[in-house]
C-alpha cells in the first residue's frame, strides 16, 4: 500500500519534495513555492522582502557574513529553484555557477627515501647542493647532519652512531656532501616526558618539611615564654613581706 493511501492522511519526508536548503526549513521553502505562483510582481516583491527578514532571522550566524543580505537573496534564488521574478537589489546568481565542481585534488606522489628523516631534509640538502661557499656549506651541512641525528632518535628511540648519519648524508646527496669521520655531532638523547605524580610528591614533601620546620619553631618559642613565666613566679614568691 503506498504511503500516500495511508488512513489517517499521513505525511512523510519520504513523499515531500526535496528540501533545497534544509537550514531554513521546509515552511520557508513552501512560502517561496508561494510566492513564485503568485500572479503580479508587486506581490511578490514585497511577500520575498518578508521571508527574507524571516531567513535572516532563522540564521543570524549569516550577521557575521559580509554582505550577507546578498547571500540571503543568492539563497531565495536558490529555494526557488531559480524560477523566482522579482526585482531583486542584487544580481540573479547564474544556475551553472552554483552547481559548478572545483577540481579534485592531487595528492602528492613524492617517494621518500628516508622516512624517519622526512621530505624537508631531502629539500635542505638540495639547497646545501648548490651553495658554492666552502665555509657556509660546511656549516649548512654539520647542520643537516645534526638535524638527521636528531629526527633519527625521534622515531627510533635509542641512540644512533654518527658514522650512520654521515653514510645516509652521503647516499641522500649523491656523494656531493661529505663530512670529516672523526666529526662528532650534538650528542641527542631520547628522553621520556617527566612524571607530573612524582614531581606533585616531592613539591609536597618539601611542603611537610617547611611545615614541620616551623612547629618545632613554634614549640621552642613557647618552651622559652614558660620558663620565663616560671621563673618570675619564683622570683615573687621567694620575696619576703614586711
Amino acid at each position: 500500500m503506498a504511503l500516500t493511501n495511508l488512513p489517517g492522511g499521513f505525511d512523510y519526508n519520504s513523499t515531500r519534495s526535496k528540501l533545497l536548503l534544509t537550514e531554513y526549513g521546509r515552511n520557508v521553502q513552501n512560502m517561496v513555492k508561494y510566492i513564485v505562483a503568485l500572479p503580479t510582481k508587486e506581490e511578490r516583491n514585497r511577500y520575498a522582502q518578508v521571508v527574507i527578514d524571516l531567513m535572516g532571522f532563522l540564521n543570524p550566524h549569516l550577521r557575521d557574513v559580509a554582505d550577507f543580505k546578498h547571500k540571503l537573496w543568492d539563497h531565495l534564488h536558490i529555494i526557488s529553484g531559480f524560477q523566482l521574478d522579482v526585482d531583486s537589489p542584487y544580481p540573479k546568481p547564474s544556475e551553472d555557477a552554483i552547481h559548478i565542481k572545483p577540481e579534485p585534488l592531487k595528492y602528492p606522489n613524492q617517494r621518500i627515501r628516508y622516512k624517519h628523516y622526512g621530505k624537508t631534509i631531502e629539500m635542505m640538502i638540495q639547497k646545501a647542493k648548490s651553495i658554492e661557499e666552502p665555509e657556509r656549506k660546511r656549516h649548512m651541512v654539520q647542520a643537516i647532519a645534526n638535524f638527521m641525528k636528531m629526527a633519527y632518535v625521534q622515531w627510533n628511540k635509542d641512540s644512533v652512531a654518527d658514522e650512520i648519519i654521515l653514510s645516509d648524508l652521503q647516499h641522500l646527496s649523491g656523494g656531493e656532501l661529505k663530512l670529516e669521520e672523526n666529526i662528532n655531532l650534538n650528542r641527542v638523547e631520547f628522553r621520556p616526558a617527566p612524571n607530573n605524580n612524582n614531581n606533585n610528591r616531592g613539591r609536597q614533601n618539601n611542603q611537610n618539611n617547611r611545615g614541620g620546620g616551623g612547629g618545632r619553631q613554634n614549640n621552642n618559642n613557647n618552651a622559652r615564654n614558660n620558663n620565663n613565666q616560671n621563673n618570675r613566679n619564683r622570683n615573687n614568691g621567694g620575696a619576703k613581706k614586711y
